[in-house]
């Protein structure tokens, strides 16, 4: 191994091609020609003395070594990304660009107005918003701010509970004018259900508030959230829904709502050690207001 540290921009290079796993595609990505990047890798493989990548049928297949190496070369990229969104909003005023991270639904549906009046109140700030229903590592700073449905039990993290989500059963009009309204429980097994693809262990949490709910078969399944909500906007028929949400569409009931009431609470946090940053305070803060607003609706 050379004693020479490789350069930051190699870590880079190295990452696009494990990522589109072909030396033209990765310099697509990063804007550079084949042959620099090619001396990327073999500028890392000189350093490190052994093979990242090997040629395959499919393209650059990376090594046992490659796999290992890959996450501490993540680790450099998002604290890369991280101090670089830090630099941008360093001053007294809030301005720079903030990475939030939210499920589907609470960002595609519920955010984008509160982030329009944060915009502007300071028409400095930038944002980045993440769609994920996965957990993403506030410590490590995959994203400044993070709208949880779940409560954060990471230790360093500023963490404020907006209060609770309630969730409910809803079916468009159109859909109960021609499959009637379920009098109970029961009466669901009958009906067209909108659910999930494959369970996690927060649809196993939830499931299990919900007696009866094991037996249910789905008509329409899917992991996202925007595509079981569209199926319920459209008509396919009866699939679980924000009730604060479901209220801003005239054409969808709420359904069994004595049988079927459930409450998840909202959770906002943050880094501590972005507390006195101005752009993350003001974000913060600004979206605790408009979701709290939300929830008391």
């Amino acid at each position: 191994m050379s004693a020479a540290e490789p350069d930051w921009n190699l870590y880079r290079s190295f990452l696009a091609v494990l990522r589109e796993r072909s030396l033209s595609a990765a310099a697509r990505a990063l804007n550079l020609t084949q042959p620099t990047l090619a001396r990327h890798i073999d500028a890392l493989e000189d350093a490190w003395g052994f093979e990242l990548f090997t040629r395959s049928q499919q393209g650059l297949a990376p090594t046992e070594a490659a796999l290992e190496l890959a996450p501490y070369a993540e680790t450099i990229e998002a604290n890369t990304a991280a101090m670089l969104r830090t630099a941008s909003g360093l001053g007294a005023v809030a301005k720079g660009t903030v990475r939030i991270s939210a499920s589907e639904i609470v960002g595609a549906e519920i955010l984008p107005p509160v982030l329009a009046e944060l915009r502007q109140r300071y028409p400095g700030l930038e944002f980045e918003l993440v769609l994920s229903n996965a957990i993403d590592n506030l410590l490590r700073r995959d994203a400044d701010i993070a709208v949880r449905m779940v409560e954060p039990t990471q230790e360093a993290l500023v963490v404020r509970k907006l209060g609770t989500v309630s969730l409910g059963l809803h079916a468009h009009k159109d859909y109960i004018v021609r499959a009637g309204k379920p009098a109970s429980f029961n009466d669901l097994a009958h009906h067209s259900l909108i659910g999930f693809d494959r369970e996690t262990p927060a649809i196993r949490a939830m499931r299990s508030r919900v007696p009866g709910a094991e037996t249910l078969h789905f008509a329409f399944r899917a992991d996202s959230d925007i595509a079981q909500w569209r199926a319920v906007q459209s008509g396919f028929g009866i699939g679980i829904c924000q009730v604060g949400l479901a209220r801003r569409e005239l054409n969808l009931v709420r359904l069994l709502p004595d049988v079927f009431d459930l409450k998840l609470g909202l959770w906002l946090a943050m880094h501590e050690n972005l507390r006195a940053t101005p752009r993350c305070r003001a974000v913060f803060d600004g979206l605790a207001s408009g979701l709290t607003k939300y929830l008391s609706v």
